[in-house]
């Protein structure tokens, strides 16, 4: 439980020769696809050319190292992180929980599929693509934005993300973030690439 609220666990048994790894969601009606933690991966891996990049330098070796690939692929660990999760979210690699790597699983998905099963990115890139996020007195260290016709504002202070919507009120971040908060990390980073800050 992390404040009140069921988290998903990983109970290992290891036998002689072999590994049993049960992952438990927290509770039957949640699974782990649409939890959105995944969601602050995928903003980065928007960029299609690191995502390929990445693919190509994966090699089919057993093991994925993050600092090993970015070294290979020549990008910075951030962008290997977010190609990685968008690689993970089409099923083109898996984690292993108990290595603490990624390995290659490649699934039937295409990179619409990764949009297609989550809404919630979707509708941030909604959002910024109809101009309805102003950032108001946004900083490197935060600020407050509003979202839409002025129904919800984003704030990002010591304490993390925050939004006034129902989304975030019920889950407080535990299942992702919301729709407002995802847009306006979309348009931080737009910005920040653009002043070629980091935000």
């Amino acid at each position: 439980m992390v404040d009140g609220q069921p988290q998903p666990s990983a109970w290992e048994v290891g036998l002689p020769g072999m590994r049993l790894l049960l992952v438990l969601s927290p509770n039957a009606s949640r699974g782990f696809s649409g939890e959105g933690a995944i969601l602050h991966g995928l903003l980065g891996s928007g960029e299609e050319r690191d995502v390929e990049a990445v693919a190509d330098c994966l090699a089919w070796q057993a093991r994925i190292g993050t600092r090993e690939l970015a070294q290979r692929c020549e990008l910075s660990e951030e962008r290997t992180r977010a190609a990685l999760a968008g690689l993970a979210a089409a099923g083109r690699i898996g984690y292993d929980l108990a290595e603490a790597e990624y390995f290659h699983r490649d699934l039937p998905f295409n990179s619409e599929s990764v949009e297609r099963f989550n809404p919630r990115l979707r509708g941030a890139r909604t959002l910024v693509a109809e101009g309805v996020v102003r950032l108001g007195d946004w900083s490197n260290a935060g600020g407050t934005a509003e979202v839409g016709d002025g129904h919800h504002r984003v704030r990002r202070g010591s304490a993390g993300w925050a939004c006034t919507c129902e989304w975030w009120a019920r889950y407080r971040g535990g299942r992702g973030p919301c729709k407002h908060v995802l847009a306006v990390q979309l348009v931080v980073r737009n910005q920040s690439k653009g002043s070629g800050e980091r935000i």
